[in-house]
Parts: structure tokens; sequence; C-alpha cells
């Protein structure tokens, strides 16, 4: 099996430069939320599942717009990762200048916020749980701006739009894959 395929390779990639407990269970929830839609889609759910896995792994090391998500693909790179891997990643951060055009891009870019974000609305939940999180509840919090504000709402709605999946819809469905891997996520 190619090293891109193999998510425990891509796992120890992503704890080699990633030591941060809130950044690993951003990884996982994001690669919840992705391989889901690779179900969904019928896609291939090792190859999306570590490129989400991956998206932000650069990211405590080298954190600024100018490094992120660069120096991971050069990293990748050097690891012979394949190019539409590294183009999904760099294809999250819209200041990269790629553009979204693959299914797997797009999904990742429509994941990334939202599985923030629904972490957040779990933890201020009494039991700081997934389950407790409802569609509603997500929506009214996103109305808050003081709540979570470092999450953009804006990249919400947008991926919902690219993704062409109406945002109710989307968040229902990234709820229901995060709760299948809550222990994970400590969730």
């Amino acid at each position: 099996m190619e090293n891109y395929l193999n998510r425990d390779y891509c796992l120890s990639l992503l704890k080699e430069y990633t030591q941060s407990d809130s950044l690993l269970k951003h990884a996982f929830a994001v690669e919840s939320c992705v391989k889901a839609y690779a179900r969904k889609f019928g896609e291939d759910e090792n190859f999306w599942g570590n490129v989400a896995l991956l998206h932000d792994f650069d990211y405590e090391k080298y954190p600024t717009a100018e490094d992120h998500p660069f120096k991971g693909a050069e990293i990748l790179r050097a690891k012979n990762f394949p190019e539409d891997f590294i183009q999904s990643i760099l294809s999250h951060a819209d200041y990269t200048g790629v553009k979204r055009e693959t299914l797997l891009q797009k999904t990742l870019f429509a994941c990334d916020e939202l599985a923030g974000f629904l972490t957040a609305v779990a933890y201020v939940r009494p039991s700081k749980s997934i389950d407790e999180v409802e569609v509603k509840s997500v929506k009214k919090k996103m109305k808050d701006k003081a709540f979570a504000r470092a999450v953009s709402r804006e990249d919400i709605l947008k991926g919902a739009e690219e993704l062409g999946i109406d945002l109710d819809t989307h968040i229902a469905f990234c709820i229901e894959a995060m709760k299948q891997n809550k222990g994970l996520l400590g969730l």
C-alpha cells in the first residue's frame, strides 16, 4: 500500500508535526466528516480521509499564511505524496490561490471550519457531547459573533454552497459523521 493511503503512516506524520491535543482532534473531526462524504459519494475513503487528516499537519510549526499549508506541501512532495493529494490540501485555504475544482477539494473546504464549529458547540453543551448538538442550535450559535469567533461563518456558508448541499443538510451530515467517532474526538 502506498504511504499516502496508509492511515497509520499519515497519523504518524500528523503526530510528528502536531503536539496540540485540540489540533489533533480537529484533524480527526475533519477526517470523520470527509470520510463520511467519501462513502456517500462512492469515493476512496482512505485517500479522502488521509487528505483531511493531514490538511493542517504543518499548522502548529508553521502557523502563518506565508507558511501554512505551503510548508506541508513541500514536506509531502519530499515524501512522494501524489500531487492531487497535495493540491487538495493547498485548496483548503483561499489565500493559497489554488482553486477548488474537485469534489474532494470542495468537501475538505466545506468540512474544515464546520467541524471546528461543531466541536465548539459540543463543548458548551452540559455533557460536552456531540450527541446533544442539533442543527438549530448550531445555526443559532452561528449568529452569535462572540461565540467561537475564530471560526469563519462565511467559509461555512461558502463551503456548503460550493459543495451544492443545503446548509442544514450539511450540518446534520457532519454532526452524524462526528458522532461515529465521538470517542476519538473527545466529544
